[in-house]
C-alpha cells in the first residue's frame, strides 16, 4: 500500500519550502558573499548602500528576518556622539555632562547614541588630542572651543574626515565647524552691564570683572559687551580689570578676597563664567554681600541659593535642555543633508531673580 506523502511536488521544491532560508540562501538570492550578508545584517561598515537595499529586500522576500528585526535592520546605524567639557568646579557643566548621560530616552526619536568625557580644561593641547581620539569613533563631536590655532586645525581635519565638530557655549572662530550652540555673548555682557548697573544706581565706584579664561571666545564677548555699555551708560563706575579664575570655587575665592582688600569702593563684580559660589563665599566672609552688586551666570543649585540668600543680584542662564536637543537636532540635520539650523531655535538669554526663580 503506497504511503502518503502531503508534502511532496514531484520536482523538490517542498523540502526547500519547508527549509528555513539561511544567510546562504539570502546571499545566494542577492548575488553577495555570505561576508557582505553579515556585514549589512549586523549594521558594519564598508558596504555600498545600493548593496545594502539590494541585502535587505532579499532577506525580506525569503522571510529570513521576523518582522521587528527587519525594522531594526532597515533603521540606520545610530549616530554616535559624543560631548566634550572641561572637567572642573563648573557646576553648570557638571550639570549638562549629567543631563546628557539622563537624557537617553528623550533622545531616542533621534536615533543617537550620546555619551560625554571630560577632558582637563584651558589646555589647547588636550582638547586637541581628545578632539582628534573621538574622532575615530564618533559621527559628531560637541565641545566648548577654546580660541586656539591647534583647536581650529584639529576641527578642520576633522571636517576633512566627514566628522561633524559644533561648539558649545563658546564658538570658535574661522573653523569648519557646523555650527554654535550658546548664547549671543557679546549681548550677554550687555546684558550683564546694564543689570549691573541699574542695580548700582547712581552712586559711583569701581566695577571688577572674573572670567574663566580669555582662551574662550566667549568670556572675552562677554567681557567686551559689559565693559562698552558701561561706558555708555554707566560712566561713574570704572572698571578695574579682569581676574582669570579659571572656573575654579578655590580661584575665584582668592581673586575676589584680593579685589575687596585692593579696592575698597568696589561696588559691583561680574563673574562671566562659572563657580560663582567662590566669589560669594569672599564677599559674605568681608561683610559686603549685600553691599556689592554681584552679577553671574548658569542657573545650579549653588546659584540659586545665593539668589535666594540675597548675595548674588542675578543670574544669566543658558537652558541645558535646549543646548543638548540643539546639538542632536543640528547633527540629525547634517546626516540628512539638510542645513545645520533647520528647525533649531537661536539660544535665548534668561535672566533669573530671586523672585522669578524656576
Amino acid at each position: 500500500m503506497p504511503t502518503s506523502n502531503t508534502n511532496r511536488t514531484g520536482d523538490g521544491r517542498g523540502a526547500s519550502r519547508l527549509r528555513r532560508a539561511g544567510i546562504a540562501d539570502v546571499a545566494a538570492r542577492s548575488g553577495v558573499s555570505t561576508a557582505t550578508v553579515d556585514r549589512v545584517l549586523n549594521h558594519r561598515p564598508g558596504v555600498r548602500p545600493a548593496t545594502i537595499q539590494t541585502v535587505l529586500k532579499a532577506a525580506a522576500d525569503l522571510g529570513y528576518l521576523p518582522q521587528n528585526d527587519l525594522y531594526k535592520a532597515l533603521r540606520p546605524q545610530p549616530m554616535r556622539l559624543t560631548f566634550l567639557l572641561p572637567a572642573g568646579t563648573n557646576r553648570f557643566l557638571n550639570m549638562l555632562g549629567d543631563y546628557v548621560e539622563i537624557a537617553r530616552e528623550q533622545l531616542e526619536p533621534f536615533n543617537v547614541q550620546c555619551r560625554c568625557r571630560y577632558i582637563e580644561g584651558f589646555n589647547p593641547q588636550a582638547l586637541v588630542d581628545s578632539l582628534l581620539r573621538e574622532g575615530k569613533r564618533a559621527d559628531g563631536i560637541a565641545f566648548m572651543a577654546l580660541e586656539h590655532p591647534l583647536v581650529r586645525e584639529a576641527v578642520n581635519t576633522l571636517a576633512e574626515k566627514n566628522v561633524h565638530t559644533l561648539t558649545l557655549i563658546s564658538d570658535l572662530s574661522s573653523s569648519r565647524r557646523a555650527a554654535y550652540v550658546g548664547l549671543d555673548n557679546r549681548a550677554a555682557g550687555r546684558s550683564a552691564g546694564l543689570l549691573l548697573g541699574r542695580f548700582i544706581g547712581p552712586r559711583p565706584g569701581k566695577v571688577a570683572m572674573i572670567a574663566g579664561s580669555r582662551h574662550y571666545r566667549g568670556h572675552e564677548e562677554r567681557e567686551m559687551g559689559f565693559q562698552h555699555i558701561l561706558e555708555e551708560k554707566f560712566p561713574a563706575l570704572q572698571v578695574v580689570g579682569l581676574r582669570e579664575g579659571h572656573d575654579d570655587a578655590e580661584t575665584n575665592y582668592r581673586q575676589t578676597r584680593q579685589l575687596l582688600d585692593q579696592y575698597r569702593d568696589l561696588v559691583g563684580i561680574y563673574n562671566i563664567g562659572g563657580a560663582s559660589d567662590g566669589v560669594a563665599r569672599a564677599l559674605k566672609e568681608a561683610g559686603r554681600d549685600q553691599s556689592t552688586v554681584f552679577i553671574g551666570h548658569g542657573l545650579t543649585p549653588d546659584t540659586r541659593a545665593l539668589l535666594v540668600d540675597g548675595s548674588l543680584d542675578a543670574i544669566l542662564n543658558q537652558n541645558m535642555h535646549s543646548t543638548v536637543l540643539n546639538s542632536v537636532r543640528i547633527f540629525a540635520n547634517l546626516r540628512e543633508g539638510r542645513e545645520a539650523m533647520a528647525g533649531v531655535e537661536p539660544m535665548q538669554i534668561s535672566i533669573v531673580l530671586s523672585e522669578n526663580l524656576p
